[in-house]
């Protein structure tokens, strides 16, 4: 015979679903009941009920009164049944709000309203066995879950997953509609709670590493022979390479002012000696200054 806790939560699933809410049943300890047909597979599934075959945690809730009675049905010791949120068309959002473990959910969303300017609208509300309480609003698209992010004490039931639904015990005791919510329709989010429930921007990846400035020096120095033309390679090839030696980078960027030399139509031979009297030049200017 049906323990009475299961069929109570049977009745309230069925109820919540003919609102097009998707249920599933979940056992005392808030947990789907059926367990994965998956589990004993050496390799962790993918299968999001595409088997056909129930045990797929949130992927089994449904709209359906045959479906769910054939799933509570496999489940005999479920005292309690979920709500997926996220899914089309209400696409649920469940505000928890906690009053545990130093942390005030109530106090907190109140804070945030007044700091963001904006109220939550008269909504289904469900007390929880701690003293907490469910706010479930509605959103134009899925909205992604979070654990404390938005305040203390707030956690955010979005797409993937899923609220304890009124009507249910569990190992902590029942979940009840607030007095005086249970004929309120579902209210949209306001716009301005959307906006804090998103994802933060991925961290910004990082940049090419700024360069040195002897390798900007470098770089131009190169650049400024490249650009020659005709008439006047071997003079900008030397005033490059003198300023290179200047700077203490002749030795190490040599090879490329000669490269850069011999694609504007100098020999390799040529710039080579080009280089190299620079290299000249400047030892002899240092020795003449000490």
């Amino acid at each position: 015979m049906p323990r009475p806790d299961h069929t109570r939560a049977l009745h309230a699933a069925l109820v919540i679903a003919a609102r097009g809410l998707p249920v599933l049943p979940l056992s005392r300890t808030k947990l789907p009941a059926i367990r994965s047909p998956h589990r004993d597979e050496p390799r962790a599934s993918a299968c999001r009920g595409e088997c056909g075959r129930p045990g797929h945690g949130v992927y089994d809730a449904s709209t359906d009164p045959p479906r769910i009675r054939a799933l509570f049905a496999a489940a005999p010791w479920a005292t309690g049944y979920g709500i997926a949120c996220g899914r089309a068309p209400h696409h649920l959002i469940g505000l928890d709000l906690d009053v545990k473990h130093d942390a005030d959910g109530v106090a907190a969303l109140r804070a945030l309203c007044g700091a963001h300017g904006f109220a939550i609208p008269d909504t289904i509300t469900v007390l929880t066995p701690s003293g907490g309480r469910h706010l479930w609003l509605t959103a134009s698209g899925p909205v992604p879950n979070s654990a404390g992010r938005l305040a203390p004490g707030i956690d955010v039931r979005g797409e993937g997953g899923y609220v304890v639904g009124p009507g249910s015990r569990t190992v902590a005791g029942r979940y009840l509609l607030a007095p005086g919510t249970a004929a309120h329709p579902l209210a949209p989010a306001p716009p301005a709670l959307l906006g804090l429930t998103a994802p933060p921007p991925p961290p910004p990846r990082p940049g090419p590493a700024p360069r040195h400035p002897a390798e900007k020096r470098a770089a131009a120095l190169v650049r400024f022979v490249l650009d020659s033309r005709e008439g006047e390679r071997n003079g900008r090839l030397f005033w490059a390479a003198c300023r290179a030696y200047d700077a203490g980078i002749g030795e190490a960027l040599a090879p490329a002012l000669v490269t850069a030399a011999v694609h504007t139509g100098l020999s390799e031979r040529e710039a080579a000696a080009t280089v190299a009297s620079a290299d000249r030049r400047t030892g002899e200017s240092a020795r003449s200054r000490t």
